[in-house]
């Protein structure tokens, strides 16, 4: 009979012997996810386990050591302290990310019901996490893809979000019309460039295309976002986004060309500036 913990040492095992860079966490998920336990009752309990469940963990085990995400293998993931469901055609919800919603809610307390729009909404990860912290808001999800909004809609159900999802394409000027104006635009934009999508990591390559790549220089997105919706902003109104690394003066540039004032980077917890946001005078 195989018990759990020997089930979780043997998946630690192959991450290891594959050189996973985090071979324990990942066994852990994996585990807890099969068992739908945490792995601490597991290992104390000796909890046995089924010739389904250890074939299931082989299974994930083995395509994980192929490159294929372990969130996309979980079908789910946590982010902002919330559950998400993800798979192929979604992007993964990452702790980056956070940065972006933590200023977000941080903007939203200066107004006493504020409007706000995910622009690139994909999960809803950061549409969701926004409403779960900032109650009296008004929530709108805009996204794309069929398939993005599928999991968007799923999300905002399993978190029981009071949030409207508008299925448009974001570079579209009359959807921005429509929509009227918010207190808050929040995006998080493809913004690799083309030179990153050549050397992408093998489980990024999983992900989709159109969520990662920013054109050539990774600011097609910023420059035509800012354009298009800055002009959607309330006086007093902010615009965020996440940034890949070394972009903020660039992201600063287009804002302040787009009349947007008071900008400011923000950090996330290694000390890497993550966010870019701007105000509307």
């Amino acid at each position: 009979m195989v018990t759990a913990p020997q089930l979780y040492f043997h998946i630690k095992s192959i991450f290891e012997q594959n050189s996973l860079e985090s071979p324990q966490f990942e066994a852990m998920c994996v585990v807890e996810h099969i068992f739908k336990r945490k792995l601490n009752s597991l290992l104390l309990e000796k909890t046995p386990a089924t010739a389904e469940q250890v074939n299931y963990a082989d299974s994930i085990a083995y395509r994980r050591i192929t490159g294929e995400p372990l969130q996309y293998l979980l079908g789910e993931w946590e982010f902002f302290g919330l559950p998400f469901y993800v798979g192929k055609g979604v992007l993964i919800p990452r702790q980056d990310t956070e940065t972006l919603v933590e200023t977000v809610i941080s903007a939203a307390g200066k107004s006493d019901a504020p409007r706000i729009i995910d622009l690139c909404s994909g999960s809803g990860c950061i549409a969701c996490a926004v409403k779960a912290n900032v109650k009296n808001a008004e929530v709108y999800a805009l996204e794309k893809s069929e398939r993005a909004t599928g999991y968007l809609n799923k999300n905002i159900k399993l978190n029981n979000a009071d949030i409207t999802v508008i299925e448009a394409d974001v570079l579209s000027e009359s959807t921005a019309q429509k929509l009227g104006n918010f207190d808050i635009i929040v995006c998080n934009p493809p913004y690799l460039t083309a030179d990153d999508m050549k050397s992408l990591q093998k489980e990024v390559s999983f992900e989709p295309e159109e969520a990662l790549f920013g054109g050539g220089d990774g600011l097609k997105f910023y420059r035509e976002i800012t354009r298009i919706w800055s002009r959607q902003l309330n006086s007093g109104g902010v615009l965020a986004y996440e940034i890949g690394m070394g972009q903020e003066e660039d992201v600063r540039k287009i804002m302040t060309e787009n009349n947007l004032v008071n900008t400011e980077f923000i950090k996330d917890i290694p000390g890497i500036i993550r966010v870019v946001r701007g105000e509307k005078a």
